[in-house]
């Protein structure tokens, strides 16, 4: 409110409706922007902010309507919208070309977030290109249309006690999951099969499911980054990468762990793996207030390469190859990103041209790797068909960080002591 200002109004649409396939919607879910704000989970709404005015929280949402409440639910309608979500005032949803057209006559600046809903970006769009025709007429009117998710966005970057509390909420049964996946994987089993273990996981603890799919990557597969089909049968022997976790309250959590099909990491596996883990806890230290998001990334970087010119993936000493980007062929992708309610947070990397400084509150990923494509004839051989990543999620606290994840085991010993079980 204090933003956007007294001679402005911020106008945020729900999330539309998606349909999968024929008359079949997809799961709904709220947009986050608007469940941040409003805390409403339903679809067909619009809230207004609106300062300069009495009434400054109106929510519009569909009336309760018994007949359609038999095929689809409950809903909250207008006595909810203020008794449940502390609106001052709610109309119907069907009364929004009005209700737009007499609050906008009286604002100068409108916050509309111009996003995949074209059908709502058009209808808002033209209502205030009528009110900019009718300003020279009646004095006021808006004069300018910007982004509400610049002030949103910053609001979500610096997580709250309640939002951490379903961060951890997830972060814990996602730890629950990847450590039955360690424990149940065997040679000769589908990823599907881990994938479906993964999933009850999450379901059974009262998830809501998958905050982005579940990557399950076996031998090969596990060098190609967003590897999702999850329909390779898997081998002893092999690595298995686990690229999964899931959301609770809105809140996501995102966990990668690298672990054998077997009893333990073979040598080479093991050297390799060594490195990702020395890269990823080195990054990890680096996180405190006042350090710089890209200094997690460059440390990384710099284990990462000397590791790869010590084992042969890479030639000749480590400073060239950090010069001439001869890594980037098998580490690809930053090492960090923020975290919260979406898997790949909202929140600017850079401000003013510079890595933006860490404060409290933030919470970001810490995730190196290696990957060698099982083609790459620039590799050595014994390399080729690895890939190997390891994820934990990271609050920067007043003190330095605080490693949410740290309940999935990562270390070699760890890690062995489990797949060892299942032997």
């Amino acid at each position: 409110m204090h933003a956007v200002g007294d001679g402005g109004i911020a106008i945020l649409p729900a999330a539309p409706v998606a349909l999968r396939s024929g008359d079949v919607e997809y799961v709904y879910r709220q947009d986050n922007d608007f469940y941040y704000l409003t805390g409403f989970a339903e679809p067909e709404a619009v809230a207004l902010f609106a300062p300069g005015e009495k009434e400054q929280f109106v929510l519009l949402v569909r009336p309760r309507d018994p007949e359609r409440e038999t095929w689809t639910g409950r809903r909250a309608g207008l006595e909810g919208a203020v008794a449940d979500y502390r609106a001052n005032r709610a109309l119907p949803i069907d009364d929004l070309d009005g209700v737009l057209r007499r609050y906008l006559d009286k604002v100068e600046r409108v916050y509309f977030p111009l996003s995949g809903n074209e059908r709502m970006n058009t209808r808002v769009l033209d209502l205030v290109r009528y009110a900019q025709a009718m300003r020279p007429r009646i004095g006021s009117g808006p004069n300018a249309i910007l982004d509400p998710r610049a002030i949103i966005h910053e609001e979500r970057l610096r997580k709250g006690p309640e939002e951490l509390a379903a961060m951890r909420r997830a972060i814990a049964i996602s730890a629950a999951a990847h450590r039955a996946a360690m424990t149940q994987a065997r040679g000769a089993m589908m990823e599907w099969e881990i994938e479906a273990l993964v999933d009850y996981t999450f379901r059974s603890r009262g998830a809501a499911g998958p905050s982005y799919p579940s990557i399950i990557a076996s031998g090969p597969n596990a060098a190609t980054l967003h590897y999702v089909n999850n329909d390779r049968r898997m081998e002893t022997g092999e690595l298995l990468l686990i690229d999964a976790g899931c959301e609770f309250d809105f809140y996501a959590a995102d966990v990668t762990r690298t672990f054998p099909i077997g009893a333990c990491f073979s040598p080479l596996q093991r050297e390799l793996y060594e490195i990702v883990l020395t890269a990823q806890l080195a990054a990890i230290e680096a996180i405190r207030p006042g350090a710089k998001f890209d200094d997690p990334h460059d440390l990384a970087v710099r284990i990462l390469v000397e590791g790869m010119c010590r084992v042969g993936l890479l030639q000749g000493p480590a400073d060239q190859a950090l010069r001439d980007g001869s890594w980037r062929r098998y580490y690809m992708h930053r090492t960090s990103h923020w975290l919260g309610m979406d898997v790949h947070d909202v929140g600017l990397y850079r401000l003013g041209g510079e890595s933006r400084t860490l404060e409290p509150g933030m919470v970001l990923t810490v995730e190196p790797g290696l990957y060698v494509a099982p083609h790459d004839d620039q590799a050595p051989e014994r390399f080729r068909g690895v890939g190997i990543r390891i994820e934990d999620d990271v609050l920067v606290t007043p003190e330095g960080h605080e490693v949410m994840t740290a309940a999935v085991p990562k270390s070699v010993a760890e890690i062995e002591s489990l797949t060892a079980s299942r032997a």
